[in-house]
């Protein structure tokens, strides 16, 4: 009775069909708790009830009397306590998914009692301690899957004694410690141990599991070289070194990887070259190599990657032309910023190449050498002229704001011109009110059409607001963030002159009778903001929390890019930590339930407000709508429509098309609603980073394109 629409709770009576042998109720919509009565079927063999809104807790005696059982699946459901010790008398069991649920508290130490298991998948819990250390008497383990959870201490090398474990999934927990040596006498093909605070170098026995297709060791803080002897993985697919301290040069060798799909390097200390040998990378895909320290050119050969439909190098110290053949010419700008000496296509937003001689000769550098000292002096004597003629002289305001936009400087702004620009902050003027003040469209004298928000003096929390978004600001450098052009303040005024955004707010777009996004311009937009978010959180040292995602706070330009604005509650987190406490609120419907409860503030806040308005988003729903009253969420509304009734909860505008075009776009905006659930997770650690919410987010329009362009062929 698997993958229907049944809803309600499961029968009591279905105790009474005492020969039962196989039950499959998964993929329903049932909730409320599991009745004991199922459990004491004794001729159960398989049993299947994963995939709805199951809750409460499971009985003690689970398992005490399934003896025949061999297959027992509870994934996807709400169920909460401990996982029942009485579950280990299945001796028979092969199959046991308890993933994706609240239970907590230890794995059972008697779990080793279960020779004869195949598969564990406990992921996306709230477990905690240690791995049982009688994990080395599942002879028959191949699967065992424990992420998003949080267990910790170091991670047992009782798992090699495992020798035919394939797959071996331990990430976003808090193990620390080192990989274990001896991991190369298992049967690895999977191994992720992303997202934990491992330490130490790379085990140089790990290259030699020349059968692993999927190697993730991100997010760490793992140090040393890449060894050579990475071109021993002959069959991998995936390999993820990314965000750990990793040095040195890129081996060669791993050129030879010919089956390798996607490889990230990023947010390393990688020196040297790009290898002119990743041509030989022939099945490559995804190429990350951003954040790092690596020189030279990108390799002309690179062109040969016919396959390759993303690459990011960007935060170099790259130079040079960028190739322009084969899928260099489907590439954008955004993988390539930073990298300020490159130049190609007007496209990528670099300059131009410039034609004749490509390299320098030695003598030509001796030349620039000896020169560059001379020309300096010269430049810093004529600045100092130039500085005092302009102090002598004292130009007026407005001469002033000229000469600064020449030069791109910041444009001095007193507070006589603001209320010049601004009309005297007349009310024609007026754009909205925020929580902490007013903002005005303003002109310059320059003819800059600007907006000016003005934070009202007589409220503390509005001058402590104005002191963050300064502070916050003066690192912050992206497209898609709200350009501050400058500040006025004095003892009874402040505010920020900000990039006017002709298109105003999202809120304006979405709930307006006058403006309709389409699909396309929606997700355009979340990708936008995604991008926003992936850079606060994970650009630099200092990570910024924002703490009030939602859609007045994302503005939109000429072009319907989007670009989030509003620092006033956003919080700094240094390298050492990963959570703050506040009690300062922000909007009702959009906070974690950890910021609303505890005052908790992290990234992962951030990620669960993005989720609430991915699903406002698609919906056109405010999380506070009158709708959802007596338990309802927004959450639990998308949750109970996903993924087989989402026509339902669908925005009607997105449907106002052809019947054909509608239904080829239910499907990837059904993996959309999902990442937005996976997104508003309870548990913080189980939500995704805003870099692998970007990069599915991604997939999910290129899907969307294409199902268009289907429906319109």
């Amino acid at each position: 009775m698997g993958e229907n629409s049944f809803s309600g709770f499961i029968p009591k009576d279905i105790g009474n069909l005492s020969k039962l042998e196989v039950v499959s109720l998964a993929m329903n919509y049932l909730s409320g708790p599991i009745p004991s009565s199922l459990f004491n079927i004794s001729t159960l063999k398989i049993l299947y009830i994963g995939g709805n809104s199951l809750s409460g807790l499971l009985p003690s005696s689970l398992g005490c009397d399934f003896s025949n059982l061999e297959e027992l699946s509870l994934t996807q459901n709400e169920l909460t306590g401990q996982i029942p010790k009485c579950i280990t008398n299945a001796s028979n069991l092969i199959v046991l998914d308890f993933a994706s649920n609240k239970f907590s508290g230890i794995i059972p130490y008697e779990l080793g009692n279960l020779t004869n298991l195949m598969s564990v998948y406990f992921n996306g819990n709230d477990l905690n301690g240690l791995i049982p250390s009688t994990v080395n008497k599942l002879q028959e383990l191949q699967h065992l899957s424990l992420s998003f959870n949080r267990l910790q201490g170091p991670i047992t090398d009782k798992l090699c004694q495992i020798k035919k474990l394939s797959e071996l999934n331990l990430a976003k927990n808090m193990f620390v410690g080192m990989i274990p040596e001896c991991l190369w006498n298992t049967s690895l093909r999977v191994l992720d141990l992303s997202s934990n605070n491992l330490i130490s170098q790379i085990p140089s026995s790990l290259w030699s599991l020349q059968d692993i297709l999927t190697l993730d060791l991100s997010s760490n803080a793992l140090s040393g070289t890449i060894s050579p002897q990475v071109s021993n993985f002959r069959t991998i697919i995936l390999l993820n070194l990314s965000r750990n301290q990793i040095s040195g040069t890129i081996p060669t060798t791993m050129g030879g990887l010919q089956t390798l799909q996607n490889l990230s390097l990023s947010h390393n200390k990688l020196q040297g070259s790009i290898p002119e040998s990743f041509s030989g990378m022939i099945s490559i895909e995804s190429l990350d190599l951003s954040h790092n320290q690596l020189s030279g050119v990108i390799p002309k050969s690179l062109e040969l990657l016919v396959h390759m439909k993303q690459i990011n190098v960007s935060c170099n110290l790259l130079y040079g032309e960028i190739p322009n053949g084969g899928p260099f010419q489907n590439f954008a700008y955004g993988s390539l910023v930073m990298d300020e000496d490159l130049c190609g296509k007007p496209q990528l937003k670099v300059h131009p190449c410039k034609k004749g001689n490509k390299h320098m000769s030695t003598k030509m550098i001796l030349v620039i050498k000896c020169l560059l000292p001379i020309v300096f002096a010269i430049i810093l004597v004529a600045s100092c002229l130039m500085f005092l003629k302009f102090k002598k002289g004292h130009a007026s305001h407005e001469m002033n704001n000229k000469d600064f936009l020449n030069v791109g400087a910041p444009i001095r702004i007193s507070y006589y011109d603001l209320l010049q620009a601004t009309n005297r902050f007349d009310e024609c003027n007026f754009l909205g009110k925020g929580s902490f003040g007013s903002v005005y469209k303003g002109i310059l004298s320059n003819g800059k059409i600007v907006a000016v928000k003005v934070f009202n003096s007589n409220l503390e929390e509005a001058l402590r607001s104005f002191d963050i978004e300064c502070a916050v600001i003066c690192t912050l450098r992206h497209r898609n963030l709200t350009k501050i052009i400058s500040s006025c303040s004095n003892g009874d005024f402040k505010s920020l002159i900000m990039e006017f955004m002709s298109n105003g707010s999202l809120d304006r777009w979405l709930y307006s009778h006058n403006h309709c996004l389409d699909v396309v311009q929606r997700l355009n937009i979340m990708i936008d903001v995604a991008s926003a978010l992936e850079y606060l959180h994970l650009g630099s040292s200092t990570s910024v929390v924002h703490c009030d995602i939602k859609p007045s706070n994302v503005l939109l330009d000429e072009n319907m890019v989007a670009h989030l604005s509003d620092f006033g509650i956003a919080k700094l987190l240094s390298e050492s930590q990963s959570e703050i406490y506040t009690t300062t609120l922000a909007t009702i419907g959009y906070m974690a339930p950890e910021y609303g409860s505890k005052g908790a503030v992290s990234i992962k806040g951030d990620v669960y407000s993005f989720g609430i308005l991915l699903m406002e988003m698609l919906t056109r729903k405010k999380p506070t709508d009158e709708m959802f009253v007596q338990g309802l969420t927004l959450k639990e509304f998308v949750s109970k429509s996903t993924p087989h009734s989402i026509i339902d909860i669908l925005d009607d505008n997105l449907l106002h098309t052809s019947s054909q075009k509608a239904r080829n776009i239910l499907l990837p905006i059904s993996s959309v609603f999902e990442l937005a659930l996976n997104c508003c997770t309870d548990a913080p650690q189980a939500r995704p980073d805003m870099s692998e919410v970007v990069v599915s987010l991604g997939k999910h329009k290129a899907m969307l394109m294409q199902n268009i362009a289907g429906a319109t062929c």
